[in-house]
């Protein structure tokens, strides 16, 4: 193999959070600041306050400070394995959407995320699995053909922050923080703590 044959087909590791430290994060994007109570300290970084959270009496606004603290193709990411990890909670018409998903994580087409869009805000209800294709939609560029500004910063967290939440209040209550510490591990990772 060549050097410009191994160029080719090796990617450069991308940024999945966002640069800002909790603090400028909140200070930076008002919905969080509703949705999180518990407030981060000046020089605390992401991971020691994702640690925080879990640790929280609501351990759930870490899943609610992931999904803001990720960049919003890597928040969607998140939240399809999240989701993905609970596809035993999700109704067999989810599947199909899980599997568009899926697809766009793999080949992320503009085309393909516009066709998530669209029938993510057709859907005759908002299951998890809708609520992260808008996620999808919202994503990357504008939500449609006809819409090429980008879509506000809050619409990807909070529809991945519902979409998995939702999902995790499917399970039985007994089983809950087994899933919820599975996805926040998954957390971990993504903050490179794990």
């Amino acid at each position: 193999m060549t050097s410009t044959e191994t160029e080719e087909n090796t990617r450069r590791p991308q940024r999945s959070l966002r640069p800002e430290t909790p603090a400028e994060l909140f200070a930076a994007v008002r919905p969080l600041s509703d949705l999180v109570k518990l407030r981060p300290m000046a020089a605390e970084d992401g991971p020691r306050f994702l640690a925080r959270l879990r640790f929280s009496t609501t351990p759930e606004e870490a899943v609610t400070y992931t999904a803001f603290a990720a960049l919003p193709p890597s928040a969607a990411g998140w939240g399809y394995e999240c989701l993905r990890l609970m596809a035993g909670h999700l109704q067999p018409q989810e599947r199909e959407m899980m599997q568009r998903i899926a697809g766009w994580l793999a080949n992320p087409t503009t085309r393909l995320r516009h066709e998530i869009m669209k029938e993510a805000l057709w859907a005759p209800t908002r299951s998890p699995s809708v609520l992260l294709g808008l996620a999808v939609g919202w994503s990357t560029g504008g939500p449609a053909p006809n819409d090429p500004d980008p879509s506000p910063a809050h619409k990807t967290p909070v529809a991945v922050n519902s979409a998995v939440l939702s999902c995790l209040a499917r399970v039985p209550l007994s089983q809950r923080p087994i899933f919820l510490a599975r996805i926040l591990d998954m957390a971990d990772t993504l903050f490179g703590a794990g």
